[in-house]
């Protein structure tokens, strides 16, 4: 979970007065990412979820680390985000550009990334920006909810899921390969044997339990 002490920043834009001394001759195309690029995308490829409670403004760089984690939640009337860079001659070089399109679809990224305004935390959840967007009062009870809920599954089964997801972005039948290969993995491990045997015992296969098999999820969940 990433969130922060401070009321008005979950994380500022980066330094412009930094980016200015980086070299203006343009330098042959990189062949691998740099310094970053790599810190951010630890975040989507680690075997664990990451979650971000924004509760204040997350632009340029901020926004683009938002971006990288696996779910935000924002908060209602506090919560803004936006990528300015183009306003200043530039665009987003933390990777808004590219994962911002695959959140909330072309239209909408080009909107964010070249209107250069800020998003509430309303129009953010409507367009994808963000998962959900709550009352502060709300927004950090459903968040740690949500994250001890994740974390009470098995520890492979979560990371597992989250390879498998990250596998949709290959052509489907890729993916679909990778899901199979993935769902066997966690066959072989102890925890899916043992909640398996545990969901029948509870009656998991009864029609009963089916009518209400989340009250079941959150049993196991315990």
């Amino acid at each position: 979970m990433f969130r922060s002490a401070n009321p008005d920043f979950f994380i500022a834009h980066a330094d412009v007065a930094l980016i200015q001394t980086l070299p203006t001759e343009v330098p042959p195309k990189a062949t691998r990412l740099g310094l970053f690029h790599q810190m951010v995308d630890r975040f989507r490829t680690m075997p664990k979820a990451t979650i971000g409670q924004i509760e204040g403004r997350a632009r340029g760089g901020g926004s683009e680390l938002l971006l990288s984690l696996d779910m935000r939640f924002a908060a209602l009337g506090r919560a803004i985000l936006s990528q300015p860079e183009v306003a200043l001659g530039i665009i987003p070089g933390g990777s808004g550009t590219q994962r911002l399109p695959r959140l909330v679809g072309r239209s909408r990224a080009l909107e964010i990334v070249l209107g250069c305004e800020d998003f509430g935390a309303e129009l953010a959840e409507r367009y994808g920006y963000v998962n959900r967007a709550l009352p502060p009062a709300e927004l950090g009870p459903f968040v740690e909810r949500l994250a001890r809920r994740i974390a009470s599954f098995p520890a492979q089964a979560i990371a597992l899921a989250k390879a498998s997801v990250d596998a949709a972005e290959r052509p489907t039948a890729e993916g679909l390969i990778e899901e199979a290969h993935y769902f066997n993995q966690t066959l072989a491990t102890a925890p899916a044997q043992e909640r398996m045997a545990r969901f029948l015992a509870l009656g998991g296969q009864t029609r009963e339990v089916e009518l209400d098999l989340g009250g079941l999820v959150d049993r196991l969940a315990r």
